[in-house]
C-alpha cells in the first residue's frame, strides 16, 4: 500500500532522522491538516497526501505507527504572502522538486522558502 505523507519543515528540522529513496522508516502518521495543505500547495496536490508525520504531538488514537519504505520524495517550496483578514503569514503556490534525500535544509529557491516535504511510502504490511 502506497501513502503520501506530509513532513513539516520545522519536525524535520528539529529532530527528523535523514532519509533517501528506498530507506525504511519508522513514522508516527497523524491526519493530514488538509486546509492548511490546500492553502499551501493547491487543491489538486493537497488531495493527495493521506498522512501527515508526527514527533511531537502526544499519542492519541487517530495516529498510527508504520514501517514502510521511502519511493518518492519532493521537497516543496512556497511564497508566503498575509491572508486578508489574517495577521499572519501563510505559505502558498508550493512548487514541489524531486529529491533523492530529505535532510531537512535544502536552501531558497529565488524568493521562495523551504516549507516542507511531500514522500510517498510502500508500507509493509
Amino acid at each position: 500500500m502506497k501513502w503520501n505523507v506530509w513532513v513539516d519543515d520545522w519536525q524535520m528540522e528539529c529532530c527528523g532522522e535523514l532519509f533517501g529513496l528506498g530507506s525504511a522508516v519508522s513514522w508516527t502518521l497523524g491526519p493530514a491538516d488538509r486546509d492548511w495543505l490546500t492553502r499551501a500547495l493547491g487543491e489538486e496536490t493537497a488531495a493527495t497526501i493521506d498522512w501527515g508525520q508526527e514527533h511531537h504531538s502526544e499519542p492519541s488514537p487517530d495516529q498510527i505507527s508504520v514501517e514502510a519504505r521511502v519511493t518518492h520524495i519532493s521537497a516543496v517550496h512556497a511564497r508566503y504572502e498575509l491572508t486578508p483578514g489574517e495577521s499572519a503569514y501563510h505559505p502558498v503556490e508550493g512548487v514541489l522538486t524531486p529529491q533523492t534525500f530529505a535532510d531537512g535544509r535544502p536552501p531558497a529557491e529565488g524568493d521562495l522558502r523551504f516549507i516542507g516535504y511531500v514522500v510517498t511510502l510502500d508500507v509493509f504490511a
